[in-house]
């Protein structure tokens, strides 16, 4: 049976994807440090469901504290999925926890990956935010990264760190460049589950600026799918793809969606936009699909309301 790690295990992204392995028959190491960027007990919550499987074994550690040497034995696949979070929260001083967390923190594992002869892929979790105010949409990859956040600034570091490490010691790397994933047991600062939140406790939402910008929106679902074929896909070593949900939309447009599907208007209130944020994101998710068979399969009215279910049963 193989063995394979997902750091970040107890958030978002990291405890679908470690729960979709475990179904399909996988042993699976989660390590998390389960920190207070938001509230730790969404995190024990989605730590119990995988708990419930005999092949899943937890550590709650710090990555940079582990001996990663010993960790590795045997293990075929590193989903490396933790992270430090937040655009809005890179700057200032908590900026360290960015360095720590999303550059340091990669480099050990990367280090450690060097010598380990079972590593068949390192997936690493990237971000549309290194492409910042990116002037062609949709984005392909060839486009010259120019992060507007402190945040997308140490994403690109660590993805640059793991193209280092593929071309010197040949640690079997893949990047994914995810547009804002959604969904179920979605972080509470993100803006899906903020909205429905405010909707349940009645209380206005902050639109930043004029709500005129776009995304493009990710169900976690097709997120998990993806780091399932960049593990398994031979050319994907070595390799970096933008993971988007096929369809880029206006914010006004999504608040009325969601509307639709709580029954009732959000309150709005319009605030200054937001240092750090880009104005337009757009996948181009061609690559994905070529290489990897990428194919979103979620749309976005049915993933908010999936989402809005979950935010139900939380609130």
């Amino acid at each position: 049976m193989t063995t394979e790690i997902v750091t970040g295990v107890a958030g978002f992204i990291g405890s679908h994807l470690a729960e979709t392995l475990l179904k399909e028959g996988k042993k699976v190491i989660g390590i998390d440090q389960v920190n207070d960027y938001y509230d730790p007990n969404l995190k024990r919550k989605n730590l119990a469901i995988l708990q419930e499987y005999s092949d899943f074994k937890f550590i709650e550690e710090d990555i940079q504290k582990l001996d990663w040497q010993e960790l590795l034995k045997d293990v075929e696949v590193v989903y490396h999925q933790a992270a430090q979070a937040g655009v809005r929260a890179s700057w200032g001083d908590t900026f360290y926890h960015y360095t720590e967390r999303n550059l340091n923190a990669t480099q050990v594992i990367l280090e450690a990956a060097k010598e380990v002869k079972s590593l068949k892929r390192f997936v690493y979790a990237s971000t549309s935010s290194v492409y910042g105010n990116a002037e062609t949409m949709p984005t392909p990859e060839t486009i010259c990264p120019q992060p507007v956040s402190p945040y997308g600034i140490t994403k690109l570091a660590a993805e640059r760190l793991c193209w280092l490490y593929h071309q010197n010691f040949g640690v079997p790397v893949t990047a994914l460049r995810y547009f804002t994933v959604y969904g179920p047991r979605q972080r509470p600062d993100m803006a899906f589950h903020k909205f429905f939140k405010a909707s349940i406790q009645d209380y206005p939402i902050s639109i930043y600026g004029d709500g005129k910008q776009t995304r493009d929106f990710t169900f976690v679902s097709d997120a998990v799918a993806a780091n399932l074929l960049a593990a398994t896909n031979k050319e994907a070593v070595g390799e970096v793809f933008n993971i988007g949900g096929g369809s880029r939309v206006v914010l006004t447009d999504v608040l009325d969606e969601i509307d639709r599907i709580i029954g009732k208007p959000l309150k709005r209130n319009h605030v200054e936009r937001a240092k750090g944020d880009a104005r337009h994101t757009s996948a181009d998710v061609s690559k994905a699909k070529k290489i990897l068979g990428y194919n979103p399969k979620v749309s976005l009215p049915e993933g908010l309301a999936l989402e809005w279910e979950w935010v139900k049963g939380l609130y």
